[in-house]
């Protein structure tokens, strides 16, 4: 079975039409788990449009570098627990290691609404990305899905996140006036408490023989050599994502787009990519097309980087909203696929560790974007590109 070309589910001629609907039990795992990563991802996007230009309102946010570790060490916190709480939720169950994770993601919420400084801001966002659930939660919707129908529920996180990503867009900016960056904080804070509720009292139960018989298999893991395809793969979506919102955010503010009317560019980026996604990808999957899909998103990606450098310089708005178009395009549908096939590549016992290697280096590629972007951007001021004023 190859990675592009992943069992029965890429083609209609393996099972019967009706094996692709969900079941009620499916949709409510997947609509109830995708509201959690919603809420979590809602509060950490309201501040990824402004948390650029805000910190350097704090003591010590006159240096990128720094602002740019601010930004990105969430991912490596992240990157640093993903293993452990992923298999942790093979021995322990899903559902106690992703509250627990939820409850370590409002202190840092916390810490970060309440930092004085950069530094404090820092060391809120660490907290934050110690909270890494995300291999427990798509280990458990792959727990509770059937493979026919797996690209379909993980899309539905995919979708979710990028709606909430476009949300943001709008809220963010309209919020920041009145209640700052630390406010944002707090407002994460009471989202990722409302997930808790949701985790208690509405996702379905996990399955009692994985909980009880779940081993980890990191070893067997870690020598799957498609499995490490895919990881890398994600390393480098979510290195190049944040990267990109190192600079994004200042293009369009030297193209003469004020700060509180970026979302003007942003959300018709999404929300058009969006619908091309849900008329394009799970047509195409069904017709047994989902290697082309999967390997002309990453083409796109690719181009539109190279329309992003052409732009330096003397960027037009109108050419970064359709650059972001096509960007959120082939990220979304890479975001929707990429979990999928690690969760079909894993076998059920050794999800959790799976699902924790796939999440680190997801995460390792935020911390890599974000600190990465804040070295490239501060290197480029000896180039004469300079940080655009308020």
């Amino acid at each position: 079975m190859s990675a592009l070309n992943p069992a029965p589910s890429a083609s209609p001629a393996a099972a019967p039409a009706a094996a692709a609907r969900m079941t009620p039990g499916e949709r409510r795992a997947s609509v109830s788990l995708a509201s959690i990563y919603a809420l979590r991802m809602l509060g950490l996007f309201l501040v990824l449009p402004v948390f650029v230009l805000e910190a350097r309102n704090y003591p010590g946010g006159d240096n990128p570098a720094l602002v740019g570790l601010a930004m990105g060490i969430y991912g490596l916190t992240q990157a640093m627990l993903q293993i452990p709480l992923g298999m942790a939720s093979d021995r322990l169950g899903r559902k106690p290691v992703i509250l627990a994770g939820l409850a370590l993601f409002v202190l840092g919420s916390l810490v970060a609404a309440w930092a004085p400084s950069l530094t404090w801001l820092v060391v809120g966002r660490a907290l934050q990305g110690a909270g890494a659930i995300s291999a427990a939660v798509t280990a458990l919707l792959a727990d509770l899905t059937r493979d026919q129908v797996r690209t379909k529920s993980m899309a539905l996180i995919g979708i979710s996140i990028a709606l909430m990503f476009a949300l943001s867009l709008v809220m963010a900016p309209a919020l920041v006036p009145h209640i700052g960056l630390a406010g944002l904080f707090y407002l994460t804070a009471g989202m990722a408490l409302v997930g808790m509720a949701v985790v208690a009292w509405v996702v379905p139960a996990e399955p009692a023989q994985l909980v009880a018989t779940g081993r980890a298999g990191l070893r067997e893991v870690l020598a799957n050599a498609e499995l490490l395809r895919v990881d890398l793969g994600v390393f480098v979506l979510h290195a190049v994502q944040i990267a990109m919102w190192m600079a994004v955010p200042a293009l369009l503010r030297e193209a003469g787009v004020a700060t509180a009317q970026h979302w003007h560019v942003y959300l018709p980026a999404v929300l058009g990519s969006l619908l091309v996604l849900g008329g394009l990808l799970f047509r195409l999957e069904r017709q047994g097309h989902f290697r082309a899909v999967y390997l002309g998103a990453i083409a796109l990606m690719v181009l539109v980087q190279l329309g992003f450098l052409a732009s330096l310089g003397a960027p037009n708005v109108w050419a970064v909203g359709v650059l972001l178009g096509l960007y959120f395009l082939g990220f979304n549908t890479q975001e929707a696929s990429q979990p999928s096939l690690a969760s079909r590549l894993a076998e059920p016992r050794q999800r959790g560790a799976a699902l924790g290697v796939y999440n680190t280096l997801m995460s390792l590629g935020i911390f890599a974007g974000g600190s990465f972007g804040g070295l490239v951007l501060k290197a480029s001021w000896r180039c004469g590109w300079r940080w655009p004023g308020p």
